[in-house]
């Protein structure tokens, strides 16, 4: 069993190129029975793809699906500013994306799908099963985002808009049943998390 909380930001995320390896080597022939699909979403640096990976360790025969992984080419993307605007839905391949998801279910017990806009999509949220949302205030999320330089500083104004780019297609559908929503700002309760999902202890 995990320890109760677990701080915030361990830094490992899975590659496009490693995730497609995963599927391609742990794919097992026979068919999984009954896969859970939990959907993970937030804003930018919400804690989204540690939550994903801290679960996937802990559930057996199971993977994660990165949302930022299927994207189109970077042509057909629209910009902003000359600046390649992916804070939009437009910036995911949609279909590359569902198929994942359809193909991950038949062959794992447990997919978690993490992404900015992983609840956009109203057919695709058919396939999910449980589902968590990570809140987190403007300012954390100004803060934390500054202090991002894996792609080098963002202007301020890029910035702003990736917020309203949350606000506009990342937030939780007010529809979406039994979402548990988690604080980002604070260290990660896992057993509640959990707990909460009805996954096995």
């Amino acid at each position: 069993m995990f320890q109760t909380a677990i701080p915030l930001y361990l830094p490992k995320v899975l590659s496009g190129n490693s995730l497609m390896i995963d599927l391609a080597c742990k794919t097992v022939k026979k068919k999984v029975q009954e896969s859970q699909c939990i959907a993970i979403g937030g804003a930018s640096r919400s804690g989204k793809t540690f939550l994903s990976e801290i679960l996937s360790r802990y559930l057996e025969n199971s993977i994660v699906i990165h949302q930022d992984t299927y994207i189109p080419p970077e042509h057909e993307i629209p910009l902003i500013n000359d600046h390649i605007d992916w804070e939009r839905p437009e910036a995911i391949d949609w279909i590359s994306f569902e198929n994942a998801i359809i193909e991950a279910k038949q062959s794992y017990k447990y997919v978690l799908v993490e992404g900015l806009f992983v609840f956009w999509n109203e057919k695709i949220n058919l396939h999910y099963d449980k589902h968590i949302f990570i809140s987190l205030s403007k300012p954390v999320f100004e803060q934390r985002k500054r202090e991002d330089l894996r792609w080098g500083a963002e202007p301020d104004w890029y910035i702003e808009h990736i917020w309203q780019g949350h606000l506009r297609y990342g937030f939780k559908p007010r529809t979406l049943p039994n979402c548990m929503v988690i604080n980002g700002e604070l260290d990660f309760d896992i057993n509640e998390i959990i707990r909460h999902l009805d996954l096995p202890m």
